[in-house]
């Protein structure tokens, strides 16, 4: 840390605002990143702007000023909108000579110097909260993008001709730039994962996925669209002049000591080309699995499968639901021993110190069981595959992990029991999957309630949106014991899987966002969402319609006991003539 960090960090920590875990993960963090120490807690959510604000200014034994700011008009007309909007800083007052601007970083003396060689005063800052200090600017200079839209407008204007030299002339035009740049700016500043850039009708709009939610940032007038696609694409590394088929790319981009990987995907519509960014920050990546908001018993599974150091962890759920997210809190905990971890990502996500990370490359042959094979040979004790996608890559991850290595990867599946049954519908051996897999992290992603105002949102916080801010995971972990192994060895039904797994210990994802509830990390509106989704695991009562577990023998609300339930507990369909798992008759009666 710099000598500034350390001293906000123990003001901080004397304060009683954080914790010195919190501090030193913190400070472990800025090492990998780079990052400001206020930003890594704003960030993660640790501290709110107004902690932080407050604490800075009593560091540097200057006022903090609350919203709102009032700045004087004849203030205003000592600096230019353009350095202010750049820096992030309004000015207040002037009196004489001297003139008094509020900033969120009153240690930055470059903006402080450009103040004072541009208004020819002696700069007194106060310290003020970074979203009050922009709310000011905006409403004193007005916003920025007006002005960048202006340069585009132009009703009668056709969208560039097909033309390779008229596409890289309109792409490289400098409203273009400049509205590609303040999307890019804004996408950061609101925390969002993804980018959409879409036409319809007459123009075209751009949405921002904020925890998990899409919503228009902006709207970009009609002529304009493929303009900004072509200069995303030149960033990307693509070809300009491809515009009906799919393409793939990326760049890097730096904003405030933080270096961003962006992925580029543009595909062909019937309105015009579309172009997904995906935002991907390494400061984002998880420090260890105690981050991911894991119950204490979850937790305690989890490193129990971590522990052995042998067999397959699979993390499983949909597209989206923060299951790279937590292989990478494994990654970073194993990383901490002296183990060999190798990864085969696609793409690489998150980057860490002393892991050899692969890519997977279609083209030069790099693919999942062609560089798992090669990894393989590489002395591994620790290997993450990205995805589980066919039998082949299924079979070498499940022989690897029965001959000694620990193997990390994701699976797309509902809940946890349902991995084990995706696997051998796959193609894979029982004996395989029983004798390899060490278990099944299923998880989904649920919005957190706003530290700042207790979930309230409204202008007045400036900080969340709707009352939420960032996103907890909800989970159930499976761990594979021996009576698991034998059922899958012997063919059990994903009904009696589940069974075994609720008597192994394992929870549920409806439990563990119920939980998140009580603790108020989440609200119940966020927790039915989940319960919802997952809800087809259970079977209803046919007298009053309660949730009942899949090996219930009666509801647990009415009492009424199920007819279709063999003496062994498992769940029978009246077609049967045979329980499938113990192999007695069925009466019947069913």
């Amino acid at each position: 840390m710099t000598g500034h960090d350390e001293q906000l960090g123990q003001l901080l920590l004397d304060g009683g605002v954080i914790t010195a875990e919190t501090l030193r993960d913190a400070g472990d963090e800025q090492l990998r990143s780079g990052r400001p120490l206020g930003d890594i807690l704003l960030r993660k959510g640790v501290v709110d702007e107004i902690q932080l604000g407050r604490t800075l200014a009593a560091q540097l034994d200057i006022p903090f000023l609350p919203p709102p700011l009032r700045p004087q008009p004849r203030a205003l007309a000592g600096i230019d909108a353009s350095l202010a909007r750049r820096k992030n800083v309004i000015p207040l007052a002037i009196e004489g000579r001297r003139l008094t601007v509020a900033m969120a970083n009153a240690l930055d003396t470059d903006t402080l110097d450009d103040l004072r060689f541009q208004s020819g005063c002696r700069v007194e800052a106060v310290v003020a909260p970074a979203s009050e200090v922009a709310r000011a600017i905006r409403e004193a200079y007005g916003g920025e993008l007006p002005d960048i839209l202006d340069g585009l407008e132009d009703p009668g204007r056709p969208e560039p001709a097909d033309g390779l030299q008229v596409l890289e002339l309109e792409a490289g035009s400098a409203p273009i730039v400049r509205v590609v740049d303040h999307l890019l700016t804004t996408a950061i500043d609101s925390r969002a994962s993804d980018i959409h850039v879409e036409t319809g009708g007459r123009g075209s709009r751009v949405r921002l996925r904020v925890d998990g939610l899409l919503a228009t940032a902006m709207e970009l007038p009609h002529g304009s669209h493929q303009a900004a696609i072509s200069r995303i694409k030149i960033m990307a590394g693509l070809d300009i002049s491809v515009r009906r088929r799919p393409q793939d790319g990326g760049f890097t981009l730096k904003r405030r000591n933080t270096e961003l990987t962006v992925r580029v995907s543009t595909i062909p519509t019937k309105g015009g080309e579309k172009a997904v960014l995906r935002l991907l920050d390494p400061g984002d990546a998880p420090h260890n699995l105690a981050s991911l908001g894991l119950s204490s018993d979850d937790l305690g599974r989890l490193r129990h499968v971590l522990d052995r150091s042998q067999g397959v962890l699979l993390a499983a759920g949909p597209t989206g639901s923060g299951k790279t997210t937590t292989l990478s809190g494994a990654v970073a905990e194993l990383a901490e021993g002296k183990v060999n971890i190798v990864t085969l990502e696609d793409p690489v996500e998150y980057r860490f110190p002393g892991v050899a990370q692969m890519e997977i490359d279609r083209k030069a042959g790099v693919t999942f069981p062609s560089g798992l094979r090669a990894i393989l040979r590489q002395d591994p004790d620790v290997i993450l595959v990205g995805e589980v996608r066919d039998r082949e890559t299924a079979e070498i991850a499940m022989s690897a992990a029965v001959t000694g290595h620990l193997v990390l990867s994701t699976i797309h599946t509902v809940d946890a029991a349902s991995a084990i049954v995706r696997l051998l519908e796959m193609g894979v051996p029982p004996f395989l999957v029983a004798g390899g897999l060490a278990g099944v992290v299923a998880q989904r992603l649920v919005r957190k309630v706003c530290s700042r105002c207790g979930g309230r949102g409204g202008e007045e916080c400036g900080v969340c949106r709707d009352g939420y801010r960032g996103r907890s995971g909800v989970f159930e972990v499976l761990v594979v014991d021996g009576e698991i192994r034998t059922a899958v060895t012997s063919g059990a039904s994903i009904a009696t899987l589940r069974t075994l797994a609720r008597r192994s210990g394992m929870g549920s994802m409806a439990r563990d966002a119920m939980r998140q509830v009580a603790e108020n990390t989440t609200t119940p509106h966020e927790a039915g969402r989940i319960i919802a989704l997952t809800r087809g695991a259970a079977v209803k009562c046919p007298g009053c319609e309660a949730a009942m577990p899949p090996a219930a023998r009666g509801c647990p609300m009415c009492g009424r006991v199920r007819a279709n339930m063999c003496p062994c507990g498992e769940p029978l369909d009246w077609r049967w003539r045979y329980c499938p798992a113990c192999v007695r008759a069925v009466s019947p009666s069913g």
